[in-house]
């Protein structure tokens, strides 16, 4: 990774983990630069202004959600993709690591910071199509899937562990999965 490159991941790290700490209302050029260690120069010398850097933060998830999705197919050749794709977000949801806090930051100031994801998404959903008996079940585990990814990302989960898990496996049990 070179220098520049190193740079500009140290400033979205940062970001992350500011937005994660103090929300996403209070991330700011200069508490950004502070946090990864570099002046407010360097800061603005990878990313020009806030909206960039918010741009890069969720142009940085979307990259790391579709890497993640790439793996598990690729491991997996033989699984369908809806069955792949479930996986994979099971184990983002589970993995408890930061939050995508860029998500939030990037929503609060400017939604269009987010067609990155919706794009995203609509790949995703026009893979899972390509299956056209268990197309209906695949979407159904979309949108399951995504409102817990939403629930923990805003904070808000509403089931327990076993209720959790019991959705779990009827999605799991509908796509095909054992």
């Amino acid at each position: 990774m070179s220098p520049r490159e190193n740079s500009k991941q140290r400033i979205l790290e940062a970001a992350a983990q500011l937005a994660q700490r103090q929300g996403s209302a209070h991330l700011s050029l200069d508490a950004v630069a502070a946090e990864a260690g570099v002046s407010k120069g360097g800061l603005l010398y990878n990313f020009p202004n806030k909206l960039a850097l918010l741009k890069a933060l969720v142009e940085q998830f979307v990259e790391k959600s579709s890497a993640a999705l790439d793996k598990h197919l690729h491991r997996h050749s033989s699984q369908p993709v809806a069955l792949e794709y479930f996986r994979t977000a099971v184990e983002e949801i589970d993995r408890r690591s930061p939050l995508p806090s860029g998500i939030l930051a990037a929503l609060s100031e400017d939604p269009d910071l987010l067609e990155p994801i919706k794009n995203f998404n609509r790949e995703l959903l026009d893979r899972l199509s390509a299956d056209e008996a268990g197309k209906a079940d695949a979407f159904i585990a979309f949108l399951a899937l995504e409102g817990l990814r939403a629930q923990r990302m805003f904070g808000v989960d509403a089931l327990s562990s076993e209720e959790r898990e019991l959705v779990l496996e009827r999605l799991k049990s509908m796509l095909g999965g054992s």
